[in-house]
């Protein structure tokens, strides 16, 4: 068990960094041997201008292919004099192209990316067949051969709304929890005839989003009932993972968090929570995937 670090230690200080990226060419956010992935990178880099070794934490860890453009984190550096307005210009300077930091403040206290969140917003792009995709947007939006009914998919959706055990549409995790609450699950279709679903919850499963995408296009299509969807959240019968819709269509937009007089106790209960029922690895966030 790791007891996540609520505030920085003695001769550290606290940032928190805004960024963005295409997850395209990344394995997912966690560092993993031999493989790019954004938190190895963040780390390597921020640390050789620090000149420390420096760990990362977010509150959306991404799988491979999964994108973000409203990412968190925060990083704990030595308690050294760096210039903060310029720290994102730097490190932009030395980044590939396919991440980008938005910015950089001093963390208020109490700040953790993931312990002190609110909610996530994520949003996942579909062309069904009546919108054909074109080769620009093959890696930000997931293809659909048959036509989605909206009214369906939105009624559908709706149906997965509230605190819910999702067991169903997650992937097992050991010591990771299952029940969420899923504040919004809604779709539209935008001027360009893209559909765009808008997810946000205190948090998601391992594969939760895209399994409940996939899910909610199975009804969309006239495959199954509303009733089959219901039946699935309360029967926690696991999707098949064909209905798991592709990384590619999966983007981060947006974690919400207090105000910051109410930061530390709002991360002290999180941790608390979690340790308290079990589920002590499960930090935050979907698509540990």
């Amino acid at each position: 068990m790791t007891i996540p670090v609520l505030n920085p230690e003695g001769g550290f200080r606290r940032l928190r960094i805004n960024f963005s990226y295409d997850g395209t060419n990344f394995q997912g956010w966690a560092k993993q041997p031999d493989y790019r992935t954004v938190q190895g990178v963040l780390e390597e880099l921020i640390g050789k201008l620090v000149r420390a070794k420096v760990e990362c934490v977010t509150a959306g860890r991404t799988d491979a292919g999964v994108h973000a453009t409203g990412a968190v984190l925060h990083v704990d550096i030595p308690d050294i004099y760096i210039e903060i307005p310029n720290f994102a210009y730097k490190l932009n300077r030395i980044l590939e192209e396919d991440i980008r930091i938005e910015s950089v403040i001093e963390a208020p206290t109490g700040f953790h990316a993931r312990y002190s969140a609110l909610a996530r917003h994520y949003e996942y792009t579909i062309a069904d067949a009546d919108r054909t995709m074109s080769p620009l947007e093959r890696l930000y939006v997931a293809d659909w051969y048959r036509p989605l009914d909206i009214e369906k998919l939105n009624k559908a959706s709706k149906l997965l709304e509230g605190t819910h055990d999702f067991a169903a549409f997650c992937k097992w995790r050991e010591n990771a929890t299952t029940l969420r609450t899923l504040k919004e699950f809604s779709w539209i279709r935008d001027s360009t005839g893209l559909l765009k679903a808008h997810l946000s919850a205190d948090g998601f499963g391992y594969n939760m989003v895209r399994n409940l995408v996939g899910a909610a296009v199975c009804v969309g299509e006239g495959r199954y009932d509303f009733d089959w969807i219901l039946g699935v959240l309360t029967d926690k019968a696991r999707v098949s993972d064909s209905y798991v819709f592709p990384a590619r269509g999966l983007t981060l937009v947006k974690v919400d968090y207090p105000d910051d007089s109410q930061l530390p106790a709002i991360a002290a209960e999180a941790w608390s929570q979690r340790q308290h029922s079990g589920h002590v690895s499960d930090g935050g966030d979907e698509e540990l995937e």
